[in-house]
């Protein structure tokens, strides 16, 4: 039986421990590991709150700017018990619940200020907890994002670490674009901060933009026995510079994954979907779930600012109830740059999108919350245009609605590792309209499985978008077979746990599948 770690700042398989779809996959693949009979310990911060009620393992102490620190390992019971797979949290006071999905803090002055201090003493603790044995003789360690990298600068650059040589570390990229960087020095938030005791290896952590700095995404890359994407199609778009925003490629870090796939160091194999005891939601419960969950947000103190709007969405749902739309088409993600680009970047797209949409009695659904601009943006649009209904929230009932309900899933996303929603909506026979880059490449098939955009640069990609769009709404009502073709080969697609973490196996874990 082989013993694995999963090191993740997410864990869907806990409650309230998600905020994207990080989260899904650090669920999912133990899940996975554990069909096959060997076994998966989980570990993420407990964030100030996941610990309460849960049984305490044990105390660790570690050196920590230049102190003695001390942390305590929780066990914390899982929505789902399954056997083999154990979950954990470590608590320390300064470990807190952020401003975003109660996870991550938003430090728009110093991005990644308080994330980095919070992570980086989770990381220590980690580390001294394998020293110990936490969790068993380990033959693997599976890393996910920035939040976990500094586990490999312990295990390279510090000697009471030494022994962390001896097991096999995979370091997992969910979004490149998200590269934890902070300074070396001068810098409460810094890494001679968190590890005065170290000598700093300048020349080989030096960020090639931010030579001042470290960047932990690149750390991830340079020292982990095998870095993997979150699909093949990803894999190759980060190879290539970017060129922003007609491209999205490396974000500077190009190079360095290049040398990574020379040294066979880099793989990109595609995540999983979930296909069993799916979570069904009533058909036709769509507006009944709308106005229960705005009701919901209402009692809530920190939207008390946003009741104006709240009450807005659902008296658009009300005339809803009363004259259903003919035709859905849906988003549901958070509010940012790589989520809504192209709305941002040009309104006028998604009016014209909302005019095509009022021609034939559609409407637009989007959920999400996220950054204030792309809020406010989508807040302007539901006044001016009764079609756009803007969910301002994160309900999991609207969002079950939602995938069953619409009749195509809008995902433009500027860029995308892997994606998650758009495997939903196809499980749901709902044809996806995406932007053909990274795993939207790998899943969506335009005119086959969905529909996709492209071009070469921004304007042309605009122009695309809004010309399939109007494809697929011609389809739609003027060429039902075609559509209903396009909804079956939709559902049809399986993209498996199963055989991805086959995959994993093989290319990244180096063992055999039993």
């Amino acid at each position: 039986m082989s013993n694995f770690l999963f090191v993740s700042a997410e864990n869907d398989a806990i409650k309230k421990c998600k905020a994207g779809g990080m989260g899904d996959v650090v669920r999912d693949v133990p899940r996975q590991i554990a069909a096959l009979g060997d076994r998966v310990s989980v570990i993420t911060p407990a964030y100030g709150r996941l610990h309460i009620g849960q049984k305490k393992i044990k105390e660790v102490e570690f050196s920590y700017r230049g102190e003695t620190a001390k942390a305590i390992i929780y066990q914390v019971a899982p929505k789902k018990e399954i056997e083999n797979i154990t979950h954990y949290v470590i608590h320390h006071p300064d470990i807190k619940s952020g401003n975003i999905a109660h996870i991550y803090f938003n430090d728009p002055e110093q991005p990644f200020y308080t994330d980095a201090c919070m992570f980086s003493l989770f990381c220590s603790a980690v580390a001294e907890s394998i020293t110990q044995n936490s969790f068993g003789k380990l033959d693997v360690v599976h890393l996910h994002d920035w939040h976990t990298s500094l586990l490999l600068f312990l295990k390279e650059y510090h000697p009471s670490y030494k022994v962390l040589q001896n097991i096999r570390f995979v370091y997992s990229i969910h979004n490149l674009a998200i590269q934890g960087i902070r300074p070396f020095n001068d810098n409460y938030s810094s890494l001679h901060a968190f590890y005065p005791e170290l000598d700093i290896d300048y020349e080989n952590l030096k960020d090639p933009r931010y030579q001042d700095c470290i960047n932990l995404m690149a750390v991830g890359i340079k020292l982990a026995d095998v870095v993997h994407t979150v699909s093949p199609s990803y894999k190759e778009d980060i190879m290539k510079s970017s060129n922003f925003p007609d491209f999205i490629g490396g974000e500077g870090l190009e190079n360095y994954l290049k040398e990574a796939n020379k040294e066979n160091r880099l793989v990109g194999i595609l995540n999983g979907c979930n296909y069993q005891n799916i979570n069904l939601v009533q058909h036709g419960a769509f507006y009944v779930n709308a106005i229960q969950a705005i009701f919901e947000w209402l009692q809530e103190p920190e939207k008390e600012y946003k009741a104006d709007f709240l009450i807005h969405t659902g008296e658009k749902i009300v005339r809803l109830i009363k004259e259903p739309a003919k035709f859905v088409c849906a988003s549901v993600a958070r509010l940012t740059e790589q989520k809504f680009f192209f709305f941002k970047n040009s309104p006028e797209l998604l009016k014209s999108i909302l005019e095509k949409l009022k021609a034939v009695n559609g409407i637009y659904v989007v959920l999400g919350t996220g950054a204030p601009e792309y809020e406010q943006l989508l807040q302007n649009i539901s006044y001016e245009y009764d079609n756009f209904v803007f969910f301002n929230g994160q309900s999991e009932e609207v969002i079950d609605s939602i995938y069953t309900e619409s009749n195509l899933y809008l995902m433009p996303s500027l860029f995308e590792p892997c994606g998650i929603s758009q495997m939903l909506a196809m499980r749901n026979a709902q044809p996806c309209l995406v932007h053909h880059t990274g795993g939207l490449k790998d899943t969506v098939e335009h005119l086959k499985t969905g529909f996709s955009f492209n071009g070469k640069t921004i304007d042309e990609k605009n122009a695309n978008f809004l010309a399939v769009f109007s494809q697929a709404l011609k389809i739609f009502f003027e060429d039902k077979s075609q559509w209903d073709t396009i909804c079956l080969n939709a559902k049809s697609q399986k993209f498996t746990w199963q055989s991805s973490v086959r995959e994993y196996y093989k290319k990244l874990y180096k063992i055999n599948v039993k």
